[in-house]
């Protein structure tokens, strides 16, 4: 009587498992410098494999399709590591929410949204762009605004917990404030068009964000 077939044993290791992210990390650098290069309809997987130096089905194994290279890509830059933690739960968002002090906490907002608009704000302004013209993008847009409306929303609560609001101002029409001042499209306007420097954006947002939120 024949022996039953003992499944395979898959073969893993933290060599290859270093090698695999590493092959990830070097196809979302590449998509990067394409999507801003070309734009999001005319990058083709096969030219963001080129460029990384892989197999184009490696990059269809890894992100199955345009869009998800794309939204794997946007992951990455909004939270600046591998890690899945959401922004909610991040220690630079948390430290905001934390924060007692109520300028010092926008201040500490407006660190936040210049660290994240200088890794991502040149991919939301492809997203952005391509959005009208295919449906997976304006799926992705939808979300991102979305996701960031909710996290100007938690801090101005926090504000509005310490009857900190200046008068006259309810949490969905200061939220709304902070959501503008805050939006990819003015980073894109001064520091894109104007040539304004990171840092200057820093100080104009926390200066507007105090003069428009806060009570004197």
């Amino acid at each position: 009587m024949a022996e039953p077939v003992k499944p395979k044993r898959r073969y893993d290791s933290p060599r290859r498992r270093q090698q695999a992210a590493d092959t990830r990390r070097d196809i979302l650098a590449a998509a990067k410098r394409r999507f801003e290069q070309d734009g999001y309809v005319a990058t083709t997987m096969a030219a963001v494999a080129g460029d990384a130096g892989v197999a184009l089905k490696t990059v269809y194994l890894a992100f199955e399709t345009k869009s998800g290279l794309l939204r794997a890509l946007w992951h990455l830059l909004l939270r600046g590591d591998d890690d899945r933690t959401p922004v909610g739960g991040r220690q630079w968002y948390q430290e905001v929410l934390d924060e007692p002090d109520p300028e010092r906490k926008l201040r500490l907002n407006a660190r936040n949204a210049r660290m994240v608009k200088q890794r991502a704000g040149s991919l939301l302004a492809v997203i952005s762009s391509a959005a009208p013209l295919d449906d997976d993008t304006a799926t992705l847009w939808r979300t991102i605004q979305r996701e960031f409306y909710d996290n100007q929303e938690a801090i101005v609560e926090s504000l509005d917990a310490r009857s900190a609001l200046a008068p006259g101002l309810d949490v969905r029409r200061a939220t709304d404030i902070l959501w503008t001042l805050n939006h990819p499209h003015l980073w894109g306007l001064l520091v894109r068009e104007r040539g304004w420097t990171p840092e200057q954006f820093e100080q104009w947002f926390g200066d507007a964000c105090c003069a428009q939120l806060l009570a004197c």
